[in-house]
């Protein structure tokens, strides 16, 4: 026993790995043709970082022209939902011209607070 001897003894040479199932050799040379046929780990090419989906500029209005003022009056209260962003997307006008148009829309009474 180990350490009955004080601990000086030498482990035992180790027994050849094919002789005992020959599965060793096996995984190896699979290993082997797989990283040749996929490429090898270091030499693939470094992944390209991409710039992500840019969204078009639009140019709104920061003033309501007579056109567009008159969509508003017109048109705006018939719509089934009225916000900021909805004004803004469909009138091409800014947010806050968007937020002055629903202010002066429930002062008119043409729409109601719900």
């Amino acid at each position: 026993q180990f350490w009955e001897t004080g601990g000086n003894q030498e482990m035992p040479p180790k027994k050849d790995a094919g002789v005992k199932g020959g599965k060793s050799k096996q995984i190896q040379a699979a290993k082997a043709s797989a990283g040749k046929a996929g490429g090898g780990g270091g030499k693939a090419k470094k992944k390209k970082w991409s710039k992500g989906k840019q969204k078009d500029k639009v140019t709104n209005l920061v003033l309501f022209d007579k056109p567009t003022y008159e969509k508003l009056v017109n048109e705006v209260p018939k719509y089934k939902l009225i916000t900021p962003s909805i004004i803004s997307e469909r009138l091409k006008v800014n947010g806050s011209l968007a937020r002055k148009g629903i202010k002066e829309l429930i002062a008119k009474g043409l729409i109601s607070v719900v």
